[in-house]
């Protein structure tokens, strides 16, 4: 009777101790129930709605400008320049100056849907597994992994094609030269092409975290029968 008392509390002890991932290896894989190809699948819906919903929304005129999610600010060492311009006045220039900086993240990204469908495609139900018990990004921390590089590779050549496409280099040189104009300043020169890039890839990334974590978290957000089953498991 012993015995069987320790082997029970063994068997506690471990299933208490294992990880969710050891869980999930264990889900039935045949028919009448979720298989590893459906919770797969699941999750590549689940990213093709994100970037279907959400990533397109950025690439509209004001996707990021007015959007206080992903708006590009100014880079903290030329914060100054704007600050420096609205107090004496030249708020609009120094909105005109933040607009040209938005307008060429939102050109710049039409070009991430063919990347990210290619990065969907290639997820594995290796992948799946711990994407779909992972934290409420661990879908969009899979992207990023697997697009980065590639994204920033497409998004800076447009970037600066947009800068020049709606004179951003005459806009910024104006701002610069207004602000340093002023007394007491120390003159700044800055090549943004590099910043904005970046603030893009941010803003595509943090736009397609919020539709993961509302599907990850509200039943309402699943909208098909697929998206339903599979994360029904994480819940």
């Amino acid at each position: 009777m012993i015995r069987k008392l320790l082997v029970i509390l063994l068997i506690f002890n471990l299933t208490a101790c294992a990880e969710l991932q050891q869980v999930v290896n264990q889900l039935p894989q045949g028919t009448g129930t979720i298989g590893n190809a459906d919770i797969a699948s699941g999750l590549r819906q689940a990213l093709d709605l994100g970037i279907d919903k959400q990533v397109s929304k950025l690439t509209q005129t004001d996707g990021f400008f007015k959007n206080d999610l992903v708006k590009i600010l100014l880079p903290e060492e030329l914060q100054k320049v704007d600050k420096a311009l609205r107090d004496i006045g030249l708020s609009k220039l120094a909105d005109e100056g933040l607009k040209v900086l938005n307008r060429a993240a939102e050109d710049a990204v039409k070009e991430a849907t063919p990347i990210f469908i290619d990065a969907v495609k290639g997820i594995t139900f290796a992948d799946a597994k711990s994407i779909l018990l992972g934290h409420d990004d661990a879908a969009t921390q899979y992207l990023i992994s697997k697009t980065q590089t590639a994204l920033y590779d497409k998004f800076n050549p447009v970037i600066k094609n947009s800068f020049d496409k709606v004179g951003a280099d005459q806009i910024w040189n104006n701002l610069i030269n207004k602000y340093n104009a002023i007394p007491f300043t120390n003159n700044v020169n800055p090549d943004l092409t590099d910043y904005v890039t970046g603030e893009a890839l941010k803003g595509v990334y943090t736009m397609i975290a919020v539709e993961e974590k509302d599907i990850r978290t509200k039943v309402s957000s699943r909208t098909t029968n697929l998206l339903k089953k599979v994360f029904a498991l994480q819940d």
